[in-house]
């Protein structure tokens, strides 16, 4: 389905009823990134969830448009969006890497409004290398599987930082998940946005009191694109977080860590269901 946000349309899937869990994907893949890591969690609980999946402007089937010139506009499509789709609604908030980095824009922005947090190998800064943390390290690789990749798909999933275990279940996912996304984005849009401005002009963290609902912070150890040391510094404003940093895991700690990360984002959704009723 689709939805309007001035004139973006978002395109957007909604799977199940019950309370509202918006899935906010990182730069370069699309929604299938977030279903593809989300959907067998749901599949292991008893309580309804209305998941919320959508493509960013330049994503996946969003056509970016020429006024969404940063993360700033990139914000303002992502609360259009929940304006449209739930409005004046509670709801659960997640975001992978740089919807990491929306997830907690929105979070300053609707604070009042979210009733639990979820953030996977979130960007601190995007668009912006620093020294926090990671050390990439190829743990895992099945070298048959390897050789069998076109010279496109091993750019993708070789790329340092990416995948500290190359094996074939880790590609398979890789492959549904990540890759169509990778292949499908409007590259001269992202260069002119957000490669641009990749940083809101207000930060992002500089909340004015602890935000206390239950949160769940997942961040892999190998992981050099985002890293996790910066994460560790943020704890203090996130009284109810839990942390993970995970040994064998890069960007990619939910296909590479599955069965940690459904364990760990099940609990946190029974403590987020807990609270709300």
């Amino acid at each position: 389905m689709e939805c309007m946000v001035k004139d973006v349309n978002v395109y957007c899937e909604v799977h199940g009823e019950g309370t509202p869990i918006l899935m906010i994907h990182g730069w370069g893949p699309d929604h299938r990134l977030m279903t593809g890591c989300m959907e067998p969690v749901f599949e292991t609980l008893d309580t309804r969830w209305k998941r919320i999946y959508f493509d960013l402007p330049g994503m996946g089937n969003t056509e970016g448009k020429p006024w969404i010139k940063g993360s700033d506009q990139m914000l303002e499509v992502v609360l259009g969006f929940i304006d449209a789709i739930i409005p004046g609604e509670r709801f659960v908030l997640a975001g992978q890497s740089y919807g990491g980095y929306l997830a907690r824009a929105v979070l300053h922005k609707r604070r009042e409004m979210i009733d639990g947090l979820l953030l996977i190998c979130p960007a601190m800064a995007p668009g912006f290398q620093t020294d926090n943390g990671g050390s990439f390290a190829v743990l895992e690789r099945d070298q048959g599987l390897i050789d069998s990749l076109s010279g496109e798909e091993r750019g993708f999933f070789l790329a340092e930082g990416i995948c500290a275990i190359q094996n074939k279940g880790v590609w398979e996912r890789y492959r549904t998940d990540v890759l169509p996304g990778l292949q499908s984005i409007d590259q001269a849009f992202i260069d002119n946005s957000i490669a641009k401005n990749p940083l809101c002009s207000f930060d992002v963290d500089d909340t004015p009191e602890p935000y206390t609902k239950p949160t769940l912070m997942l961040a892999g150890r190998q992981d050099t694109l985002v890293g996790y040391r910066e994460l560790v510094q943020l704890l203090d404003m996130y009284p109810r977080a839990s942390i993970m940093v995970l040994d064998r895991a890069a960007h990619s700690l939910q296909m590479e860590q599955d069965v940690l990360f459904t364990a760990a984002v099940g609990e946190w959704l029974s403590r987020v269901s807990s609270e709300i009723g």
